[in-house]
C-alpha cells in the first residue's frame, strides 16, 4: 500500500479556515481573538493557495504533449 507523503492537508487547513471564518463572523470573539483568527488565516489561505498552484502545475506538466501544452476542457462525471 503507498504511503501518504507527510506534510500539507489541504482539506484538513481549508476546514479549519471555514471553522475560523464563522467564529469570526459570530461576533462572539474579542478583538485580540479576532485578530488572532485572522493571522491564522491569512496563514492557512497561505499555504492553500500554495498547494493549488502545485497542483495547477502538476496539471500542466501532465497534459503537456511534445512541448506544448494542449488545452482540455474539463470533464466532470457529475450530472448537473
Amino acid at each position: 500500500m503507498p504511503s501518504k507523503k507527510a506534510g500539507f492537508a489541504f482539506e484538513k487547513s481549508l476546514s479549519d479556515l471555514e471553522t475560523l471564518v464563522e467564529k469570526m463572523e459570530s461576533g462572539d470573539l474579542t478583538l485580540e481573538q479576532s485578530l488572532a483568527a485572522f493571522e491564522r488565516g491569512i496563514g492557512l489561505t497561505r499555504e492553500c493557495q500554495k498547494a493549488l498552484d502545485e497542483a495547477e502545475q502538476k496539471v500542466h506538466i501532465l497534459v503537456e504533449k511534445n512541448g506544448q501544452l494542449e488545452s482540455r476542457p474539463f470533464e466532470s462525471n457529475v450530472d448537473e
